[in-house]
């Protein structure tokens, strides 16, 4: 999906102020989205088969990829900070909806919880002990931790 140019037009888009996002439709397709934070432009959207057009990744793709990206960028902070020889870090992710199978309320209702698959690779000349320690950052990452923690979302009419 390309940008018209009233999608590409300096008003077409509002003022953000940093820290703030901003998710609008790109009302080209049926559920395309423009995401905005002030100083880049991504497009989701959903796959065919969800209705969308594929024009972008969609929202769990996105999710998946902020918590891959804030694992590999912790990992490369600490291994710098430490001076340690690692060379790449490539984080693989699948998102799943997994049956739970140690719920007090399964027989009334069937309970599915959310389930990341996270494989990191850590290539570089490491040591087991540093490997070790690395792959114990990993569950230190912002998002990782904002993802494992209680979040409460409070929705507003504007």
């Amino acid at each position: 999906m390309s940008p018209t140019s009233a999608d590409t037009a300096p008003s077409a888009h509002p003022v953000i102020e940093p820290g703030t996002v901003l998710v609008m439709e790109t009302r080209e397709g049926r559920l395309g989205q423009w995401l905005l934070d002030g100083r880049h432009r991504l497009l989701a959207d959903e796959p065919k088969e969800a209705g969308g057009d594929d024009a972008g990744p969609g929202p769990y793709e996105l999710l998946l990829m902020s918590l891959g990206a804030c694992t590999a960028m912790t990992l490369r902070l600490y291994a710098e900070r430490k001076g340690w020889p690692l060379e790449r870090v490539l984080v693989r992710l699948r998102h799943s909806r997994v049956h739970a199978a140690d719920c007090v309320e399964c027989d009334e209702k069937p309970v599915l919880l959310d389930h990341i698959d996270r494989t990191i690779t850590l290539e570089g000349a490491l040591d087991a002990a540093q490997r070790d320690r690395l792959m114990a950052i990993a569950d230190k990452c912002p998002v990782h931790r904002t993802l494992s923690a209680p979040i409460r979302i409070e929705t507003h009419r504007a």
